[in-house]
């Protein structure tokens, strides 16, 4: 008898995939990955990096920051792409004063900005000689400081940092945070009073003098002004990621030097 070259199966051992079995298998699980990623994009955490220095000393130039979508609500900003599919916001909430919220620039919603809520609706808002008034009374900003920031230029802001707190809205505990201030002049230290009208929110950067925030209500390309709360996209919650970028990205032995191990995975506020 001649013995076979090649002996039949045995009952219950797999045969090899073919090759388009395989592929199907990697198609699958692409499209899996992909639907889920979608999926936390879209309804539950978005990563932006900061790409300038008006959030000093809060976030720097560098940092990679979680966004919880689902706090604000789902407006069409919220939406890969920004479909028009519908106005307004669905299971909308107002954002409380404090929060570091990432929105929908109001002169050109294709950009992202990122700044603190100073102001809700029917909120008195006004700077005087560098000092924020809300509602008729002095925002409280202790534990001066000397301060030096570096911006997205890599050039070093020498000012005073202090501990501000803001008053807290909808139940919330007041919020205190970190603002740096370079000078106690200019337009953006003298405002007009400002009332916060419904459906809108007031927003200004932590940093004080170089930030293009509410302060600026004219019709310049980069006057933010009040800021619809449609524009919301969500809230800052956690820095992931840091670095400070100050090598040239092809010297990757720098890599590890330019992280900022520090700032990893600490809590936005």
């Amino acid at each position: 008898m001649i013995k076979p070259e090649h002996p039949p199966l045995e009952a219950g051992v797999d045969r090899p995939a073919s090759t388009g079995q395989i592929i199907l298998e990697y198609a699958r699980t692409i499209i899996t990955v992909a639907i889920v990623v979608t999926f936390v994009r879209t309804f539950l955490f978005e990563s932006f990096v900061i790409p300038s220095g008006s959030m000093i000393p809060s976030l720097q130039v560098g940092d990679y920051i979680w966004v919880s979508k689902y706090s604000y609500g789902y407006s069409k900003y919220a939406l890969p792409f920004s479909p028009n599919l519908f106005e307004g916001r669905i299971w909308g909430s107002e954002p409380h004063r404090g929060d570091v919220a990432v929105f929908r620039f109001t002169k050109d919603t294709s950009i992202d900005y990122v700044k603190r809520v100073v102001g809700l609706p029917g909120d008195r808002i006004r700077v005087t000689q560098g000092h924020l008034f809300l509602n008729g009374e002095q925002v409280p900003c202790v534990d001066v400081h000397p301060y030096t920031a570096i911006d997205e230029s890599h050039v070093a802001m020498e000012g005073e940092a202090c501990q501000e707190t803001l008053p807290g809205s909808g139940g919330h505990a007041p919020v205190q945070h970190a603002i740096l201030k370079l000078m106690d002049d200019g337009q953006q230290n003298n405002t007009p009073e400002y009332v916060v009208p419904p459906g809108y929110f007031f927003a200004m950067g932590d940093n004080r003098d170089d930030s293009a925030d509410s302060r600026f209500m004219g019709d310049g390309p980069k006057d933010l002004g009040f800021v619809p709360q449609q524009n919301l996209v969500g809230k800052a919650q956690i820095v992931f990621f840091s670095t400070d970028a100050t090598a040239p990205f092809w010297q990757f032995w720098h890599w590890p030097a330019e992280i900022r191990w520090g700032r990893l995975f600490r809590g936005v506020s």
